[in-house]
């Protein structure tokens, strides 16, 4: 957990919300690179908050074998290390990342199940300075930006998953403790930029929905510098401690269950289901036959939200651009229905299921004895070059259909199969 989260909102906007709360924006991307849904799953470009320091991350360089294999040249916008944090000298950046986080020693494009093992990371596995998030936790530091959060109850035994949605009381938006890095695959000169969600033990209110919870850092506390901070680039207890369950005020309720496909988007997703702002409860019904006028009033920044958000989306809130199928995934720490790998995902493991079965131009005996045996059947018969002949099947049973007995003279009556073989 967290498998889910709410971004409907644009990165001009929560650029205007972070500075509002003195955390300065020295650069943030456009809004149409930054996927904009209520229903924001793994694999998507989200929007995170970090500290403005080169791709190996805070600190001095490193001469070690791991730190060699990235970019020894610094961006051209980006001062020398030793000039950063002194203050008013730090500078900070929105950025959008891809979810799943891929180590910066990883030469080529992971599988799929790979890369959905790397959403999440337990605060209890960042203690010991050992493990593949040690280099990140130390350098590579950051905040994911949500709306709020989604979780599922499990009932009946885990047969019913019924969708919660968390977010601050307050209505600020929810800063999320991350872990960002940046690879490069070989053969190619594009930087791939991915984050990982921190999670912690659940807190008293939010037990009854899950053990675990994503670590959420007060937004007007110094908990985002201490933790955002570019001169702190060795792990500390200070840092450790950060990572424990919110303390403040959240909001927990059931939202339809619409939400369990990724596809799906709709600012509906984020209310209440027995609110009388949600247009699928059906007491709103009746209550809208006693009073519309009430009624009207009370939806129109609800409707107008939602016309908004299907710009250039499919119809019924459908976003045309994230079709992936989703399934449920037992041994994830979360409930969220997870999504399943698209078309370029599978493209891709075919091609490495291919290269690990085929040795150049040796082809395993199995599949040429196979190959072999098509080829000969296909080229025996002319009739295998044209249509294939299928015997006809019945409308009525999948055997062959019973001969109808004769009629009986004395009877004047007939089968009615007898009727249908005229």
């Amino acid at each position: 957990m967290c498998g889910r989260y709410a971004l409907g909102i644009r990165a001009a906007f929560v650029r205007h919300q972070l500075q509002e709360h003195d955390m300065p924006v020295d650069e943030a991307p456009e809004d149409d690179e930054v996927r904009q849904t209520y229903n924001f799953a793994p694999g998507n470009y989200g929007l995170v908050y970090r500290a403005d320091v080169p791709d190996y991350g805070a600190g001095q360089r490193n001469n070690d074998a791991a730190d060699a294999s990235e970019e020894d040249t610094l961006p051209e916008d980006v001062d020398p290390p030793s000039s950063m944090g002194n203050g008013k000298d730090t500078k900070y950046k929105l950025q959008a990342m891809k979810w799943g986080l891929v180590p910066f020693w990883t030469k080529r494009n992971p599988d799929y199940g790979s890369l959905m093992k790397t959403i999440n990371a337990r605060d209890d596995s960042l203690i010991e300075n050992r493990g593949m998030w040690n280099t990140m936790k130390q350098r590579k530091r950051c905040i994911v930006i949500a709306q709020g959060f989604y979780e599922w109850l499990k009932k009946n035994d885990g047969k019913e998953k019924i969708p919660h949605y968390t977010k601050r009381k307050d209505g600020q938006l929810m800063c999320i403790a991350g872990l960002w890095d940046c690879a490069k695959y070989e053969g190619s000169d594009d930087k791939l930029y991915t984050y990982t969600i921190i999670t912690t033990d659940s807190n008293q209110q939010l037990k009854f929905l899950h053990d675990r919870m994503p670590v959420i850092l007060d937004n007007d506390s110094g908990q985002i510098g201490t933790w955002l901070d570019p001169n702190r680039s060795e792990w500390s207890k200070e840092l450790q401690s950060l990572l424990k369950p919110f303390t403040g005020e959240l909001e927990c309720y059931p939202v339809s269950k619409d939400v369990g496909k990724v596809g799906n988007n709709s600012p509906a997703f984020i209310i209440p289901v027995a609110s009388l702002e949600n247009k699928n409860n059906i007491a709103n019904f009746f209550l809208n036959a006693k009073a519309p006028s009430k009624r009207k009033e009370d939806t129109k920044a609800a409707a107008d939200g939602e016309a908004k958000s299907r710009e250039g989306k499919g119809q019924l809130g459908v976003d045309v651009c994230d079709i992936r199928d989703t399934m449920d995934v037992p041994e994830t720490e979360h409930n969220a229905p997870m999504p399943t790998s698209n078309r370029e995902d599978r493209k891709e493991a075919l091609k490495r299921k291919f290269d690990n079965e085929y040795d150049g131009d040796n082809e395993p005996a199995s599949k040429v004895s196979k190959k072999e045996a098509s080829i000969s059947s296909s080229t025996s018969s002319p009739k295998s070059r044209g249509h294939i002949s299928r015997k006809t099947r019945s409308a009525t049973t999948n055997k062959t259909a019973l001969k109808a007995s004769p009629a009986k003279a004395s009877d004047g009556s007939q089968r009615i199969t007898n009727f249908f073989n005229k």
